[in-house]
C-alpha cells in the first residue's frame, strides 16, 4: 500500500519532514494566480485574502510558496504529487512547462478532478496522470471513462468506495487511492476496500502504512 502525504509539500518545512519519514508521495496543491503557480491549499478570496475553513487571512500575513521552489526544495527528488485545483485555462499548461524546465526527466505524479487538464503532461512521458473524483457523479464519470480508456492512477473519496467499486477500478487502472485516511478507523477501513494507497496528513497513519509494508 502507498502512503501519500497529504498537503505536506505545501511548505518547506513539513515537506522535508514527510520526505524524511519515507513516504511514497507528498502531496502539494497548485493554484494560478496573477501569474504565479502557488503551492497552498487556501482559495483565493480576492486579491488580498485568502479562505480556509471559513477563516479569512490576508495574503501579506503569511507565506505563500510557488512551485519553482517547492521544485528547489525537492532538490531531484521525484516523491512529489500535484494536486491541480480550480480551473484556469492555462493552468496545467504553465505547470508542464515548468516541470519540463526544471525536471524535465523526474516521474512526477499529477492528479485533478479536472481530467482536461491532464492532457497537458502528454508531452511529458515520464509524468504519471492520476484522475480524481469527490462526489457520487465524479465516480459515475470516472468508472465510464475507464471503460473507454485506462489511466495510470485514480484517487476517489473514501465514502464512494466499496470493495466491488475498488477491484473494478484495480481492472483500468495501476494504482486506486483513496482519501481521507486520517485515523487508524479510517486506515482499516482502507484496507478493507483493498485500495492501493492512502492519502494522509496524519503522521502515524503514514508511518502505520510503512510499518506494515516493511514487516
Amino acid at each position: 500500500m502507498l502512503a501519500v502525504a497529504h498537503r505536506a509539500a505545501n511548505d518547506p518545512t513539513s515537506l522535508r519532514a514527510a520526505l524524511d519519514t519515507g513516504v511514497d508521495l507528498v502531496e502539494a496543491d497548485v493554484h494560478a494566480f496573477r501569474g504565479r503557480l502557488e503551492v497552498r491549499h487556501e482559495k483565493s478570496l480576492g486579491p488580498w485574502w485568502l479562505w480556509e475553513r471559513r477563516e479569512p487571512v490576508r495574503r501579506r500575513n503569511g507565506r505563500v510558496f510557488e512551485l519553482r521552489e517547492l521544485l528547489e526544495a525537492l532538490n531531484g527528488d521525484p516523491r512529489l504529487m500535484l494536486d491541480l485545483k480550480g480551473v484556469h485555462p492555462r493552468l496545467a499548461d504553465r505547470v508542464a512547462s515548468v516541470l519540463d524546465e526544471l525536471a524535465p526527466r523526474a516521474a512526477f505524479t499529477v492528479c485533478t478532478q479536472h481530467w482536461w487538464m491532464l492532457g497537458a503532461f502528454g508531452r511529458l512521458p515520464r509524468v504519471r496522470v492520476v484522475l480524481s473524483a469527490g462526489s457520487r457523479r465524479g465516480l459515475r464519470r470516472l468508472r465510464a471513462r475507464l471503460l473507454e480508456e485506462p489511466a495510470y492512477g485514480v484517487n476517489v473519496h473514501r465514502r464512494l468506495l466499496t470493495p466491488a467499486v475498488v477491484a473494478e477500478l484495480c481492472r483500468r487502472s495501476n494504482v486506486v487511492l483513496t482519501w481521507p485516511v486520517d485515523t487508524r478507523q479510517a486506515l482499516a477501513d482502507a484496507r478493507r476496500l483493498g485500495v492501493g494507497g492512502v492519502v494522509s496528513k496524519d503522521p502515524a497513519v503514514l508511518r502505520s502504512v510503512l510499518g506494515a509494508r516493511d514487516g
